[in-house]
This record gives structure tokens, C-alpha cells and sequence, in this order.
């Protein structure tokens, strides 16, 4: 059995296509999880929805404890990691984690800002090699096969990688950067473009992605059963 943890960031509640002003990336990470389960419905999934329910922003408090050996924890440090403690446990245990998430700005929501600052930690999700300064950071999630699928909703258009307007993108580098520095480095991008325009643009873009998301359950769902398959 895979496990899957889902978190959608959007500040808008409901689903577009379904509710009124609903979220884009939140229909495209339900249509990821619905195909999911529906071909493998023994699978489980966590849902975080963060964007309604933010993590806490790291404090004073917070960092303090996380860099105090957990052996040498007051009882009020232990208590200040608990919701990071919460959340790093079940980015551990996932196999999968669907990030449905809008681009805010040029990069990702605070909400998933802060849920990213709560899970890179020291000594639970990376290493640190005091004896190696120039390269101290060791990641401590790549010890099995893990995939990130981030289902992302952006305004304008022409923002993926080598696009046009790819320079103003810093949503899907930014979260790269900090999956793989943990060690989950198997990502899978898609997007749906041309909210700001909507019309035929807007609608040719969700069908797409919609489209892609299909593939990818099944090309995933492939890859993974096929490696934990006994040898």
C-alpha cells in the first residue's frame, strides 16, 4: 500500500468548475487524488489543506528548539515543535506528495511558504556534516523512492521552464529546490495558465492539464507498483 499526502495551498476554499471563485489547483490535485483512488482505492491519503488551516511561521521559540539537541529539549521546546513535528512525520511517511498550489506574486502562497519552513529540518528531514563546512547538508529523504507532483494554477501565460515569461516563475524553482534538498528529487510539474485572460485560452489550459494528470496517475502508478513489487 502507497501512501499519498495531499496538500493544497489556494486561499479560495472551493473547487473551479464547481463552487463560484473556486480554486484551480485545488480541482486539478482533487482530480489527481480521485483518478488515483480510483484505480488503487487501497492506497491512503493525509489531506492538509493549508491553504485554509496555514502552518505556523517558524518563531524565536521554534528555532531555538530545532537546533537544540532533541535529548537536551525542555519540555516547552518539544512543545514548540509539535505542529513541525506533525507535519515532518507525515512528509516521511508519504510516498507521494500532491502540492495543489496557485502562483501568488511571482512565487508560492505564505501558507505553503511556511509549511516548507515547518518540514526542512535539521536532523529530521537533513543531515548536517559539521566536519564537511563547504558542503555540510545530507538529505535524509532519499531513502526510498519518493515523488513530488505539483499541480500549480498561474495567471498569466508562457511561465513554464524556457517560456517566455518562464523568469517570472519562482513558484515550481523554488519548491524544487527545497523538495530536493530534503531528497525528493522525482518531481512532476503541471499547470493550468490564463486565468487572468480566461475564455478559450483559460479553457484549451484545464483541459490539458487535466489531460496530463490522467497520464501521469497511470505512468506513476506503473512506476511504483512495479518497484515494490517483490524481486
Amino acid at each position: 500500500m502507497l501512501h499519498i499526502l495531499h496538500i493544497d495551498a489556494s486561499a479560495r476554499p472551493g473547487i473551479a468548475g464547481t463552487d463560484h471563485h473556486g480554486s484551480h489547483s485545488r480541482q486539478l490535485s482533487h482530480h489527481f487524488v480521485s483518478q488515483w483512488q480510483q484505480h488503487s482505492p487501497q492506497d491512503a491519503v493525509t489531506y492538509r489543506d493549508i491553504g485554509q488551516h496555514p502552518p505556523s511561521f517558524i518563531s524565536h521559540d521554534w528555532v531555538a528548539s530545532a537546533f537544540t539537541p532533541e535529548e537536551q529539549r525542555d519540555p516547552w521546546m518539544k512543545q514548540a515543535l509539535k505542529e513541525s513535528d506533525a507535519l515532518v512525520d507525515e512528509l516521511i511517511a508519504s510516498d507521494i506528495v500532491v502540492i495543489g498550489t496557485p502562483l501568488y506574486n511571482f512565487g508560492m502562497p505564505a501558507a505553503l511558504k511556511a509549511w516548507v519552513d515547518q518540514v526542512v529540518r535539521a536532523e529530521r528531514t537533513v543531515g548536517v556534516d559539521k566536519t564537511s563546512p563547504h558542503d555540510p547538508y545530507i538529505p535524509k529523504l532519499n531513502d526510498r523512492e519518493r515523488h513530488a507532483v505539483v499541480l500549480a494554477a498561474r495567471g498569466g501565460t508562457n511561465m513554464a521552464p524556457g517560456e517566455e515569461m518562464a523568469h517570472m516563475n519562482h513558484l515550481e524553482p523554488h519548491l524544487a529546490s527545497a523538495l530536493e534538498f530534503v531528497g525528493i528529487t522525482r518531481i512532476h510539474t503541471i499547470a493550468i495558465e490564463g486565468q487572468e485572460v480566461g475564455g478559450e485560452v483559460l479553457a484549451g489550459s484545464i483541459a490539458s492539464a487535466r489531460h496530463q494528470v490522467e497520464r501521469l496517475v497511470k505512468e506513476l502508478q506503473v512506476a511504483l507498483n512495479s518497484s515494490t513489487e517483490p524481486a
